[in-house]
Protein backbone atom coordinates (compact mmCIF):
# COMPACT_ATOMS: atom_id res chain seq x y z
CA UNK A 1 0.00 0.00 0.00
CA UNK A 2 1.38 3.37 -0.69
CA UNK A 3 1.72 6.09 1.50
CA UNK A 4 -0.98 8.78 2.32
CA UNK A 5 -1.31 11.34 4.33
CA UNK A 6 -4.22 11.35 7.19
CA UNK A 7 -6.37 14.27 8.06
CA UNK A 8 -9.27 13.52 10.94
CA UNK A 9 -11.96 15.49 10.02
CA UNK A 10 -14.79 16.52 12.99
CA UNK A 11 -17.28 18.05 11.51
CA UNK A 12 -18.87 18.74 7.84
CA UNK A 13 -17.27 21.35 7.21
CA UNK A 14 -13.90 20.67 7.68
CA UNK A 15 -13.72 17.51 5.98
CA UNK A 16 -15.49 19.27 2.90
CA UNK A 17 -12.82 22.11 2.66
CA UNK A 18 -10.28 19.20 3.11
CA UNK A 19 -11.18 17.65 0.33
CA UNK A 20 -11.66 20.69 -1.79
CA UNK A 21 -8.20 21.12 -0.83
CA UNK A 22 -7.29 17.83 -1.87
CA UNK A 23 -8.61 16.63 -5.24
CA UNK A 24 -7.15 13.10 -4.54
CA UNK A 25 -8.76 12.57 -1.06
CA UNK A 26 -10.55 9.49 -0.06
CA UNK A 27 -12.87 9.90 2.81
CA UNK A 28 -12.85 6.62 5.24
CA UNK A 29 -16.34 6.08 7.11
CA UNK A 30 -16.55 2.20 7.76
CA UNK A 31 -14.14 1.86 4.82
CA UNK A 32 -13.64 -1.68 3.99
CA UNK A 33 -14.13 -1.14 0.67
CA UNK A 34 -11.32 1.71 0.45
CA UNK A 35 -8.86 0.08 2.28
CA UNK A 36 -9.21 -3.31 0.15
CA UNK A 37 -8.44 -1.21 -3.04
CA UNK A 38 -5.90 0.60 -1.23
CA UNK A 39 -4.00 -2.71 -0.68
CA UNK A 40 -4.89 -3.35 -4.84
CA UNK A 41 -3.46 -0.79 -5.27
CA UNK A 42 -6.53 0.45 -7.61
CA UNK A 43 -7.39 3.49 -5.56
CA UNK A 44 -4.40 5.57 -4.21
CA UNK A 45 -5.37 8.67 -2.78
CA UNK A 46 -3.15 11.15 -1.76
CA UNK A 47 -4.81 11.81 1.51
CA UNK A 48 -7.24 9.49 3.50
CA UNK A 49 -10.02 11.95 5.43
CA UNK A 50 -11.35 9.94 8.27
CA UNK A 51 -15.08 11.23 9.04
CA UNK A 52 -16.38 8.72 11.43
CA UNK A 53 -15.90 11.69 14.22
CA UNK A 54 -18.64 13.52 12.59
CA UNK A 55 -22.06 13.97 13.99
CA UNK A 56 -23.81 11.74 10.75
CA UNK A 57 -24.85 9.01 13.13
CA UNK A 58 -28.63 9.95 13.52
CA UNK A 59 -32.00 8.29 12.40
CA UNK A 60 -34.63 11.23 12.21
CA UNK A 61 -38.27 10.69 11.82
CA UNK A 62 -39.13 13.60 9.09
CA UNK A 63 -42.94 15.95 9.34
CA UNK A 64 -44.95 13.58 7.15
CA UNK A 65 -43.81 9.91 8.44
CA UNK A 66 -40.31 10.12 6.53
CA UNK A 67 -36.48 9.00 7.64
CA UNK A 68 -33.70 11.11 7.51
CA UNK A 69 -30.49 8.60 7.84
CA UNK A 70 -26.88 9.94 8.39
CA UNK A 71 -23.96 9.16 6.11
CA UNK A 72 -22.48 7.65 9.09
CA UNK A 73 -25.47 5.36 10.49
CA UNK A 74 -23.70 1.33 10.76
CA UNK A 75 -25.81 -1.01 8.31
CA UNK A 76 -26.51 -3.09 11.55
CA UNK A 77 -28.20 -0.38 13.57
CA UNK A 78 -30.44 0.87 10.60
CA UNK A 79 -31.78 -2.73 9.47
CA UNK A 80 -32.74 -2.60 13.41
CA UNK A 81 -34.44 0.44 13.87
CA UNK A 82 -37.64 0.00 14.75
CA UNK A 83 -39.30 3.13 12.27
CA UNK A 84 -37.30 1.14 9.54
CA UNK A 85 -38.57 -2.34 10.15
CA UNK A 86 -42.47 -1.28 10.63
CA UNK A 87 -42.06 1.01 7.62
CA UNK A 88 -39.44 0.12 5.23
CA UNK A 89 -39.46 -3.84 5.77
CA UNK A 90 -37.76 -3.91 2.51
CA UNK A 91 -34.64 -2.18 3.61
CA UNK A 92 -34.04 -3.99 6.72
CA UNK A 93 -34.21 -7.56 4.69
CA UNK A 94 -32.10 -5.97 2.23
CA UNK A 95 -29.17 -5.58 4.73
CA UNK A 96 -29.56 -8.71 6.71
CA UNK A 97 -28.62 -9.89 3.24
CA UNK A 98 -25.23 -8.38 3.07
CA UNK A 99 -22.06 -9.27 3.63
CA UNK A 100 -21.61 -10.50 7.11
CA UNK A 101 -22.55 -9.43 10.97
CA UNK A 102 -18.95 -8.44 11.40
CA UNK A 103 -18.95 -6.34 8.71
CA UNK A 104 -22.50 -4.68 9.08
CA UNK A 105 -21.60 -3.44 12.42
CA UNK A 106 -18.80 -1.30 10.52
CA UNK A 107 -20.27 -0.88 7.47
CA UNK A 108 -22.03 3.13 6.19
CA UNK A 109 -24.60 4.04 4.67
CA UNK A 110 -22.59 6.57 2.68
CA UNK A 111 -19.55 3.76 1.95
CA UNK A 112 -22.27 1.68 1.16
CA UNK A 113 -23.62 3.90 -1.31
CA UNK A 114 -19.76 4.61 -2.58
CA UNK A 115 -19.13 0.93 -2.76
CA UNK A 116 -17.26 -0.18 -6.15
CA UNK A 117 -17.94 -3.19 -8.10
CA UNK A 118 -16.47 -6.44 -7.23
CA UNK A 119 -15.54 -7.68 -10.77
CA UNK A 120 -12.92 -9.81 -10.30
CA UNK A 121 -11.65 -8.21 -14.15
CA UNK A 122 -11.90 -5.05 -12.15
CA UNK A 123 -9.51 -6.29 -9.11
CA UNK A 124 -7.17 -7.84 -11.72
CA UNK A 125 -4.27 -5.49 -12.28
CA UNK A 126 -3.32 -7.66 -15.13
CA UNK A 127 -6.74 -7.55 -17.08
CA UNK A 128 -7.84 -4.56 -19.00
CA UNK A 129 -10.37 -2.69 -17.29
CA UNK A 130 -12.55 0.48 -18.63
CA UNK A 131 -13.27 1.19 -14.95
CA UNK A 132 -10.20 1.10 -13.55
CA UNK A 133 -8.32 2.55 -16.61
CA UNK A 134 -10.64 4.21 -18.89
CA UNK A 135 -9.82 3.58 -22.39
CA UNK A 136 -7.51 0.48 -21.63
CA UNK A 137 -10.68 -1.88 -22.44
CA UNK A 138 -12.78 -4.78 -20.90
CA UNK A 139 -11.13 -8.21 -20.69
CA UNK A 140 -14.97 -9.64 -19.16
CA UNK A 141 -16.30 -9.09 -21.80
CA UNK A 142 -14.30 -12.37 -24.01
CA UNK A 143 -13.95 -13.50 -20.23
CA UNK A 144 -16.37 -15.56 -17.66
CA UNK A 145 -19.27 -13.93 -17.28
CA UNK A 146 -21.50 -15.35 -15.12
CA UNK A 147 -21.82 -12.66 -12.35
CA UNK A 148 -22.12 -9.76 -15.01
CA UNK A 149 -25.00 -7.57 -16.02
CA UNK A 150 -28.12 -8.29 -18.44
CA UNK A 151 -29.30 -4.58 -18.40
CA UNK A 152 -27.89 -1.41 -19.12
CA UNK A 153 -24.30 -2.32 -19.93
CA UNK A 154 -22.14 -1.07 -22.67
CA UNK A 155 -19.14 -2.45 -25.01
CA UNK A 156 -17.05 -0.86 -22.40
CA UNK A 157 -18.47 -2.22 -19.10
CA UNK A 158 -20.09 -5.16 -17.80
CA UNK A 159 -19.60 -4.94 -14.59
CA UNK A 160 -22.73 -5.46 -11.95
CA UNK A 161 -23.12 -2.99 -8.50
CA UNK A 162 -22.59 -5.13 -5.55
CA UNK A 163 -24.99 -3.22 -3.11
CA UNK A 164 -28.36 -5.22 -1.17
CA UNK A 165 -28.89 -1.96 0.55
CA UNK A 166 -28.71 0.44 -2.75
CA UNK A 167 -31.15 -1.79 -4.25
CA UNK A 168 -34.38 -1.40 -1.64
CA UNK A 169 -33.36 2.56 -1.35
CA UNK A 170 -33.90 2.81 -5.35
CA UNK A 171 -37.33 1.29 -4.68
CA UNK A 172 -38.16 3.59 -2.22
CA UNK A 173 -37.55 6.30 -4.22
CA UNK A 174 -34.76 7.49 -1.58
CA UNK A 175 -32.56 10.85 -2.21
CA UNK A 176 -29.15 11.18 -1.15
CA UNK A 177 -28.02 14.28 0.13
CA UNK A 178 -24.13 15.51 -0.77
CA UNK A 179 -22.17 18.56 0.55
CA UNK A 180 -19.40 20.55 -0.54
CA UNK A 181 -17.95 24.00 -0.26
CA UNK A 182 -20.32 25.03 -2.51
CA UNK A 183 -23.66 23.96 -0.42
CA UNK A 184 -25.66 21.32 -0.11
CA UNK A 185 -27.50 18.87 -3.15
CA UNK A 186 -30.18 16.87 -3.17
CA UNK A 187 -30.23 13.68 -6.05
CA UNK A 188 -32.44 10.69 -6.61
CA UNK A 189 -31.04 7.39 -5.44
CA UNK A 190 -32.26 5.96 -9.10
CA UNK A 191 -29.85 8.75 -10.34
CA UNK A 192 -26.99 8.99 -8.28
CA UNK A 193 -25.39 6.12 -9.31
CA UNK A 194 -24.64 5.73 -13.53
CA UNK A 195 -24.85 3.69 -16.63
CA UNK A 196 -21.23 3.03 -17.93
CA UNK A 197 -22.15 4.02 -21.42
CA UNK A 198 -18.41 4.70 -22.61
CA UNK A 199 -17.49 6.37 -19.48
CA UNK A 200 -18.11 3.73 -17.16
CA UNK A 201 -14.83 5.15 -14.15
CA UNK A 202 -17.36 7.88 -13.90
CA UNK A 203 -19.63 5.67 -11.54
CA UNK A 204 -22.02 8.46 -9.59
CA UNK A 205 -23.15 11.69 -10.24
CA UNK A 206 -21.55 13.08 -6.60
CA UNK A 207 -18.87 15.72 -7.67
CA UNK A 208 -15.14 14.86 -6.32
CA UNK A 209 -15.51 17.65 -3.82
CA UNK A 210 -18.42 16.18 -2.35
CA UNK A 211 -19.37 13.88 0.34
CA UNK A 212 -22.60 11.93 1.28
CA UNK A 213 -24.22 13.80 4.34
CA UNK A 214 -27.56 11.79 4.26
CA UNK A 215 -30.15 9.72 2.74
CA UNK A 216 -33.88 10.68 2.66
CA UNK A 217 -36.81 8.38 2.65
CA UNK A 218 -40.24 9.58 2.43
CA UNK A 219 -43.18 8.75 3.76
CA UNK A 220 -44.32 5.80 1.34
CA UNK A 221 -47.40 3.71 2.73
CA UNK A 222 -46.77 0.87 0.14
CA UNK A 223 -43.42 0.33 1.68
CA UNK A 224 -44.92 -1.29 4.51
CA UNK A 225 -46.38 -4.14 2.37
CA UNK A 226 -42.45 -5.02 1.16
CA UNK A 227 -40.28 -7.70 0.25
CA UNK A 228 -36.29 -8.61 -0.76
CA UNK A 229 -35.58 -11.93 -1.81
CA UNK A 230 -31.33 -12.24 -2.83
CA UNK A 231 -30.45 -15.33 -4.96
CA UNK A 232 -26.92 -16.11 -4.53
CA UNK A 233 -24.52 -19.18 -4.71
CA UNK A 234 -24.16 -19.44 -0.78
CA UNK A 235 -26.83 -18.12 2.12
CA UNK A 236 -24.12 -15.15 3.91
CA UNK A 237 -21.17 -13.26 2.68
CA UNK A 238 -22.03 -13.37 -1.00
CA UNK A 239 -23.27 -11.06 -3.75
CA UNK A 240 -26.44 -11.37 -5.43
CA UNK A 241 -27.05 -13.63 -8.80
CA UNK A 242 -30.58 -11.68 -9.01
CA UNK A 243 -32.39 -9.84 -6.19
CA UNK A 244 -35.52 -7.98 -6.15
CA UNK A 245 -37.14 -5.45 -4.02
CA UNK A 246 -40.79 -5.16 -3.99
CA UNK A 247 -43.87 -3.30 -2.92
CA UNK A 248 -47.43 -3.87 -3.24
CA UNK A 249 -50.52 -2.23 -2.17
CA UNK A 250 -53.67 -3.57 -3.83
CA UNK A 251 -57.77 -2.36 -3.35
CA UNK A 252 -60.25 -2.92 -4.64
CA UNK A 253 -58.99 -6.60 -6.59
CA UNK A 254 -56.21 -4.01 -8.01
CA UNK A 255 -52.69 -2.78 -8.15
CA UNK A 256 -52.92 0.84 -6.39
CA UNK A 257 -49.04 1.19 -5.80
CA UNK A 258 -46.52 -0.76 -6.77
CA UNK A 259 -42.81 -0.72 -6.28
CA UNK A 260 -39.57 -2.60 -7.85
CA UNK A 261 -35.75 -2.86 -8.09
CA UNK A 262 -33.89 -5.24 -9.20
CA UNK A 263 -29.71 -5.94 -8.15
CA UNK A 264 -27.10 -8.11 -9.57
CA UNK A 265 -28.42 -7.03 -13.32
CA UNK A 266 -26.88 -4.25 -13.81
CA UNK A 267 -24.18 -1.46 -13.07
CA UNK A 268 -26.88 0.23 -10.93
CA UNK A 269 -29.64 -0.61 -8.92
CA UNK A 270 -32.18 -1.04 -11.63
CA UNK A 271 -35.56 0.31 -10.87
CA UNK A 272 -37.97 -1.20 -13.04
CA UNK A 273 -40.56 1.58 -14.29
CA UNK A 274 -42.17 -0.91 -16.81
CA UNK A 275 -42.73 -3.63 -14.80
CA UNK A 276 -44.61 -0.94 -12.90
CA UNK A 277 -46.51 0.91 -15.17
CA UNK A 278 -47.44 -2.09 -16.00
CA UNK A 279 -48.85 -3.89 -13.20
CA UNK A 280 -50.21 -0.53 -11.73
CA UNK A 281 -54.39 -0.64 -12.23
CA UNK A 282 -53.96 -4.33 -13.24
CA UNK A 283 -55.75 -7.24 -11.26
CA UNK A 284 -52.99 -8.89 -8.79
CA UNK A 285 -52.49 -12.14 -10.72
CA UNK A 286 -49.41 -14.80 -11.61
CA UNK A 287 -49.74 -13.71 -15.22
CA UNK A 288 -50.33 -10.03 -14.53
CA UNK A 289 -46.12 -10.46 -12.91
CA UNK A 290 -44.99 -12.69 -15.00
CA UNK A 291 -46.05 -10.46 -17.78
CA UNK A 292 -44.61 -7.08 -16.37
CA UNK A 293 -41.59 -9.60 -15.29
CA UNK A 294 -40.79 -10.25 -18.87
CA UNK A 295 -41.56 -7.02 -20.22
CA UNK A 296 -38.82 -4.75 -17.71
CA UNK A 297 -36.29 -8.40 -18.58
CA UNK A 298 -37.05 -7.70 -22.83
CA UNK A 299 -34.08 -4.86 -23.04
CA UNK A 300 -31.82 -7.87 -21.43
CA UNK A 301 -28.70 -8.70 -23.58
CA UNK A 302 -26.91 -11.74 -21.94
CA UNK A 303 -23.23 -13.18 -21.82
CA UNK A 304 -22.26 -16.21 -22.45
CA UNK A 305 -22.77 -17.56 -19.05
CA UNK A 306 -25.19 -15.56 -18.10
CA UNK A 307 -28.07 -16.20 -20.44
CA UNK A 308 -29.62 -17.77 -16.80
CA UNK A 309 -30.43 -14.46 -15.29
CA UNK A 310 -32.89 -13.05 -17.18
CA UNK A 311 -35.52 -15.82 -16.38
CA UNK A 312 -34.07 -16.45 -13.34
CA UNK A 313 -34.51 -12.53 -12.44
CA UNK A 314 -38.48 -12.76 -14.17
CA UNK A 315 -39.02 -15.77 -11.65
CA UNK A 316 -37.88 -13.90 -8.50
CA UNK A 317 -40.06 -10.95 -9.23
CA UNK A 318 -43.32 -13.11 -9.78
CA UNK A 319 -41.82 -15.19 -6.68
CA UNK A 320 -41.91 -12.11 -4.23
CA UNK A 321 -45.45 -10.71 -5.62
CA UNK A 322 -47.09 -13.72 -4.69
CA UNK A 323 -45.08 -13.78 -1.23
CA UNK A 324 -46.38 -10.22 -1.25
CA UNK A 325 -49.90 -11.32 -1.66
CA UNK A 326 -50.09 -14.27 0.46
CA UNK A 327 -47.63 -13.17 3.65
CA UNK A 328 -47.12 -9.48 3.26
CA UNK A 329 -44.34 -7.92 4.27
CA UNK A 330 -42.37 -8.30 7.46
CA UNK A 331 -38.81 -6.99 8.86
Amino acid sequence: MRSFAYVSAPDVATAVRAIASEPRAKFIGGGTNLVDLMREDIEQPETVIDITGIALTGVEELPGGGLRIGALVRNSHLAAHPLVRSRYPVLAQAILTGASGQLRNMATVGGNLLQRTRCPYFYDLAAACNKREPASGCDALDGFTRNHAVLGASESCIATHPSDMCVALAALDAVVEVESVRGVRRIPLVGFHRLPGDTPHVETEIAADEMVTAVELPALPVAATSRYRKVRDRASFAFALVSVAAALEVRDGTVAAVRLALGGVAAKPWRAHEAERLLLGAAPTEESFRLAAAAELAPAVAQPHNTFKIELAQRSIVAVFRQLLTEGGAA
